[in-house]
């Protein structure tokens, strides 16, 4: 079934993104409260970055200003990961939960190189 997307809610990139930044949040409450102002906020900052590059890129009219904002969000989730390998070398996130959102945030990764693909193709047309 092809439903049209009317609004960037409609997008599984940002669904999914969505479901990272959720996860992102349950397992930063974890963190030592002494990170609240360090990784715990950088890494909330990043995740909710990703969704909303997302959505200002699918507002924007032209296909290079779409590019822009969906490789923001690409770059966004890349620093996204480096944090979270940061947070399991020093031990605030179990071997278990690193491996969930590493995936998550692969499939993410995955989405929005679609939307930059898109994008670029969209822009590429004579």
């Amino acid at each position: 079934m092809n439903e049209k997307i009317l609004s960037f809610t409609d997008l599984v990139a940002w669904k999914e993104g969505h479901v990272l930044v959720l996860d992102i949040y349950r397992i930063t409450k974890g963190f030592p409260r002494e990170e609240l102002f360090g990784l715990t906020s950088q890494i909330r900052r990043c995740a909710v970055s990703i969704t909303s590059n997302i959505a200002e890129g699918f507002s924007r009219n032209s296909w290079k200003e779409k590019l822009q904002f969906y490789s923001i969000s690409l770059g966004s989730l890349t620093e996204l990961q480096n944090q979270l390998l940061v947070s399991r070398d020093v031990g605030y996130i179990s071997l278990d939960a690193f491996r969930r959102i590493a995936e998550q945030s692969t499939f993410v990764s995955k989405l929005i190189r679609g939307l930059i693909k898109k994008s670029q193709s969209e822009i590429a047309k004579p």
